[in-house]
């Protein structure tokens, strides 16, 4: 014996529906990130990090005249604020495209 319940086919394919246009806004928004990019330059200029909305280093720019073989731990401490300050705003970035998708439903991105 099969019950109805109220015509749930409809809803269901509805919800199907914006499921698939979801996906497929979330999919080009992943493909436009991996275009984007975030830039920070610490050090007054000394080093530049380039990432990309895929939060993948693009390039680093190391200025000639910071590179001291006395003092080689200042110049890895910039580098690693250089491209941590940019993967974090690159993951920013993803987060605030993803959400304008997703409503912000936790889970998704």
């Amino acid at each position: 014996m099969r019950k109805n319940f109220g015509g749930g086919g409809k809803s269901m394919s509805k919800l199907m529906k914006q499921a698939q246009k979801m996906q497929a806004d979330m999919a080009k928004a992943q493909e436009e990130l991996g275009n984007k990019t975030i830039e920070v330059v610490v050090g007054g200029g000394a080093i530049k990090a380039v990432v990309n909305g895929h939060k993948q280093l693009q390039e680093l720019v190391i200025q000639p005249d910071v590179v001291d073989p006395e003092d080689v731990e200042m110049l890895q401490d910039m580098l690693i604020a250089a491209v941590n300050e940019a993967l974090e705003k690159a993951e920013k970035m993803a987060q605030d495209t993803m959400g304008k998708i997703t409503g912000g439903l936790p889970g998704i991105f």
